[in-house]
């Protein structure tokens, strides 16, 4: 069944129908039948997903919309926006992932039946999996008729809470609903025990709470008693904050039934958690500048440094790319708080759907308000939000947390630091995610030095630039333990793989990064020390860090990289220029005749592509494969694919030996043949490839013309900000296939004698940089 409500934009129906924006302007002027506006603005509208689909198959425009697309298409259209939409199918995908029979019965007849029973089948999944227990009480179903199934599940098990339940920090009588309406459970719900067995809740449930209230929050008291806990095994800790997963009811999931009825389809053809990955990943990919991600790479990294984990926590979980980077283990239980009410509830599902781990997420300022006072974890992963100053210092003075000294205003860092010590069991260790300027701001050094006396900070690891977002600074991860006791002669690990930088968009070597770092940290764990490595490890005695500043940054305490082999690895790099400088003087081309211009009849890469001549495509696909990705930078700089690209449903655009990959942005004039040794990449943003039929085109020969400056110039056109390049008129000579391949002969001369170049300035700057190095720490003398 379709949805009529859903809505598409002018993007959304060129993405339907392959064409680009330009087409679906044209189609609107030009034929009096397509669709009308349903909504958006004037200078961008939306339409009916129903009629613009029905309109596109009469026109012969479109045989089918694909599946994949009509669900987003569904998802992002959906009334009460995408984020309630994505949570809604989540739910369901975790009722298929793990009751698929239920749904089979609950989908079956109308909407308006699979709206009413829905909520009491996800509940039978949302308790178990979520760790909560059922408050009972009548719900009312999406055609009005009362449904057995419980409303809630305490707000004090992170679960889903009834009507005043888990109020904290000036929460209303329903916290759940005012955090996200689009989760929450019935408002209306003719049964609310709370309000009965407390009836001051109401009245109070709007007053000021104080900070240390709100932190120490207790589990509702009205909640059903916990379950005995079986001998030998730990009582999960109770979760005191506003719930991130909630059961909805019946009339919020009415408007979603087609949407979940599509869900399921997909997920049938893929796969209940790959269909939740897709649409997540989607929305996280239409919406770049709302959400901070950390790379799987490095996530991967900071759960290989925390070790096995049972009871692993992340107070400030965002996408749950921590949590999911977490080695399964049995009986695994994931702790997670978001102050994002979508992120907690979304991350709370793709955790659930990820593995079978009991997931206790909950929604709220994790400083402020600590969902998780009773926890006492394995582990503690966190990437914290940066140079906050509004985090709670003037609430939190007396908080018990602040055991190693109450951070200042500007070092919020240090305040999540210890948070994560004060969820630790002891002996337990956190990994978290550091800007380099908290290793040494003055305003920090009285906690950092109480840190390093106490045995708390283990290590601190510099990563390379580009590794997590900001890019262009080389941040730090902070390796702690909560104390036993202090260490007889303690030491902490500093090291800096500041090396494995990338010329790449692409992120660091991650590779080099994850070995070298795992390989340090594990040797000093094993013996409290490391066998110094000039330029990226040394294990530090802490008294030598106790000095006015507290500097731990990594880079201040390592031995430079040339003290060990300087004046020999210097000499390697000399040799190296010195051949090839020879190799440029063989290269450099010979002097060139004057002659006067040609007069060549012209065609266009245009005419070109209708003709048959040569293939054009447009690159910024992933696909779903993990196939590296040749980056506009890359072009430009010669170097190898280093690129990345989110997966998607559309097919990617694989490179081939021969063809011409030209960027269409920046106003340069830059062609590149790719060779075999790229073949096979995944063709970025802002390229395009031309794919010449060898029987009529000489690549070189037209990667060389396309270069030609005059060229670019009357192809390109110029905004206030950026010069964008239109392939298709760009200029070609008509030229014999010979005549051709006799300029390709020395294009291709000149592209080589190009990349000699560009490796001669890089190892004469690689000497440059040892020398001055070399003579500036004495192991190079000046004779």
């Amino acid at each position: 069944m379709q949805d009529n409500a859903t809505e598409v934009t002018a993007a959304g129906i060129a993405r339907l129908a392959g064409v680009g924006r330009a087409a679906v302007s044209n189609w609107r002027r030009r034929h009096a039948d397509f669709p009308k506006p349903v909504g958006g603005t004037e200078t961008s509208p939306s339409f009916s997903l129903a009629e613009v689909e029905t309109w596109l198959r009469r026109q012969g425009k479109l045989a089918e919309v694909p599946l994949r697309e009509r669900v987003w298409q569904q998802l992002v259209g959906h009334p009460e926006g995408p984020v309630a939409a994505l949570a809604h199918a989540g739910c369901v995908l975790l009722l298929i992932h793990d009751r698929p029979t239920v749904w089979l019965d609950v989908s079956a007849g109308s909407d308006a039946r699979l709206a009413a029973m829905l909520p009491a089948a996800l509940e039978q999944v949302i308790v178990p999996r979520f760790g909560g227990r059922r408050v009972h009480g009548p719900r009312t179903g999406g055609d009005g008729a009362a449904v057995n199934s419980p409303p809630a599940v305490n707000a004090g098990t992170g679960v889903h809470g009834t009507v005043g339940e888990g109020a904290a920090d000036g929460d209303s009588v329903n916290p759940a609903s005012a955090v996200n309406p689009a989760l929450t459970v019935n408002p209306a719900s003719p049964a609310t025990p709370t309000s009965a067995v407390n009836p001051t809740s109401a009245a109070t449930s709007t007053s000021a709470v104080t900070p240390a209230a709100a932190v120490n929050a207790s589990p509702d008291v009205h909640a059903a008693p916990r379950p005995a806990t079986p001998a030998g095994v730990n009582a999960p800790a109770p979760v005191n904050g506003p719930p991130a997963v909630h059961v909805p009811t019946g009339p919020e999931l009415l408007p979603s039934a087609p949407l979940l009825r599509g869900t399921a389809e997909l997920a049938a053809e893929l796969g209940a958690r790959q269909t939740f990955e897709f649409l997540l990943g989607r929305h996280l990919d239409a919406n770049p500048r709302q959400y901070t991600l950390t790379p799987a790479e490095l996530a991967d990294l900071m759960a290989a440094l925390a070790g096995p984990a049972r009871v692993v926590l992340d107070p400030a979980c965002g996408t749950g790319a921590l949590l999911r980077a977490v080695a399964a283990r049995p009986d695994q239980e994931l702790y997670a708080q978001d102050s994002a009410p979508e992120l907690a509830a979304l991350t709370a599902i793709r955790l659930a759907l990820h593995g079978r781990a009991t997931v206790r997420g909950a929604v709220g300022d994790t400083l402020r308000a600590d969902a998780h006072t009773g926890l006492r974890a394995d582990a503690v992963l966190c990437h914290p939000p940066f140079n906050e100053r509004n985090w709670g210092h003037d609430e939190l003075a007396y908080d018990p947390r602040w055991e190693y000294g109450f951070p200042a205003r500007t070092e919020s860092e240090l305040a999540w630091v210890q948070h994560a010590l004060a969820r630790l069991k002891d002996g337990g260790t956190a990994v978290l995610l550091m800007p380099p300027a908290a290793a040494s701001r003055r305003s920090g050094r009285r906690i950092r030095a109480d840190l390093l006396r106490r045995g708390a900070l283990r290590a601190v690891v510099a990563l390379p630039v580009g590794a997590a977002p900001p890019y262009n600074i080389p941040l730090h991860l902070w390796i702690l333990r909560r104390p036993e006791r202090a260490p007889a002669q303690p030491e902490v690990l500093l090291a800096d793989v500041g090396q494995f930088a990338t010329e790449g968009r692409g992120g660091p070597d991650w590779r080099g990064v994850r070995e070298a770092v795992l390989d340090v940290w594990r040797a000093f764990e094993r013996s409290g020390t490391a066998v110094e490595r000039p330029g990226t490890a040394r294990a530090v005695p802490v008294i030598e860090l106790l000095d006015d500043d507290v500097d731990f940054a990594p880079a201040r305490h390592l031995p430079p990289p040339a003290a060990a082999d300087g004046a020999e690895q210097l000499k390697e790099v000399r040799e190296r220029l010195g051949d090839t400088l020879r190799l440029t003087a063989e290269l450099t081309p010979p002097p060139a005749r004057t002659e006067q211009p040609a007069r060549w009849p012209l065609t266009t890469v245009g005419e070109l592509a209708r003709g048959g001549a040569l293939l054009m495509r447009t690159g910024g696909n992933g696909g779903h494969a993990r196939v590296p990705v040749l980056s506009d930078h890359d072009v430009l700089a010669g170097t190898a694919p280093s690129g990345t690209l989110p997966e998607s449903d559309e097919e990617a655009v694989l490179t081939e030996a021969g063809d011409v990959v030209v960027p269409v942005l920046g106003g340069g004039a830059m062609a590149r043949v790719i060779d075999e040794a790229t073949a096979g990449a995944v063709l970025g943003r802002n390229l395009v490839v031309v794919r010449p039929d060898p029987a009529a085109l000489d690549p070189w020969f037209l990667a060389g013309f396309l270069r030609g400056t005059a060229n670019n110039r009357q192809a390109s056109s110029y905004a206030s900000t950026a010069t964008r390049l239109d392939v298709r008129r760009l200029q070609l000579p008509r030229l014999p296939l010979d005549e051709q391949r006799r300029y390709g002969a020395r294009f291709r001369a000149l592209d080589e004698f190009e990349r000699v170049l560009r490796r001669t300035s890089r190892l004469g700057e690689q000497l440059l940089r040892g020398m001055y190095d070399g003579l500036t720490d004495g192991t190079v003398t000046p004779d």
